[in-house]
């Protein structure tokens, strides 16, 4: 399925936890970043584009760094669903500023903060032009919040998942380490299982596969890139079933 130059009308936008952070800053979470990209989704929606967010935690923790170092799993996973909570009260917030309606709801229940994850009532808020961020991951431990993207785009019947990163696209190797790195333009969901590439975990893979929704990977810092991506413009790389 080719998707360039085609806008999306549903959408889910996967954010990292880390993309939220300034380079160097000792701050968690940049308030400059966070209105850049509440700009962004602004000006899609006002385009007319529906648009769910799953945030990440890693700005605040890590749970397979914390397993490692001897915290059980479980509870390590957890700590992190409750960081993704943070990020995504503080993107709600900025999403509003704006003038966006905007809601978080939570796989796990914290009612004075978020509502709870209803299928129905996320579909209804897309569809009435309300942003809804996607918080606390699954609601189980042993998810990355990658698959949650892939899960919620698979509920609530997204046409794609942009996935903003701090590189541009898929490459054949690591371009931090390897200079000759070559992006791909577009490539399939198998290549990218079978060649290993870092871009989802393989159960995130999976379920875009089997629903066959597309992966669009772009760099979260250049300028308009989350607006040009929902509106299905040629930038990052393209994963699909049929690349």
């Amino acid at each position: 399925m080719s998707v360039s130059n085609r806008s999306f009308q549903r959408v889910v936008l996967k954010l990292s936890g880390e993309a939220l952070r300034e380079v160097g800053s000792q701050d968690n979470i940049s308030p400059e970043i966070v209105e850049r990209i509440a700009l962004e989704i602004k000006s899609a929606h006002d385009a007319g584009m529906e648009i769910a967010i799953v945030v990440g935690g890693g700005n605040f923790w890590r749970g397979a760094s914390a397993s490692a170092r001897g915290m059980d799993r479980a509870t390590a996973d957890y700590v992190g669903m409750m960081a993704t909570v943070m990020n995504a009260l503080a993107v709600q917030s900025a999403i509003e500023v704006e003038g966006v309606p905007c809601v978080v709801q939570s796989a796990i229940e914290m009612k004075n903060v978020a509502e709870p994850f209803i299928r129905r009532k996320a579909n209804k808020h897309l569809s009435d032009g309300t942003v809804v961020v996607f918080a606390a991951g699954t609601g189980s431990p042993f998810f990355s919040t990658d698959t949650t993207a892939a899960l919620r785009a698979s509920e609530v019947g997204a046409c794609a998942i942009l996935k903003a990163t701090m590189v541009d696209g898929v490459y054949n190797a690591d371009p931090k380490k390897d200079p000759s790195a070559t992006r791909y333009e577009t490539i399939s969901f198998r290549r990218c299982l079978s060649d290993q590439l870092a871009v989802m975990d393989s159960t995130a893979f999976s379920l875009c596969m089997d629903n066959d929704i597309p992966i669009i990977v772009f760099d979260l810092n250049v300028a308009d890139n989350i607006t040009r991506a929902i509106k299905g413009e040629d930038v990052g790389t393209i994963v699909t079933n049929e690349a």
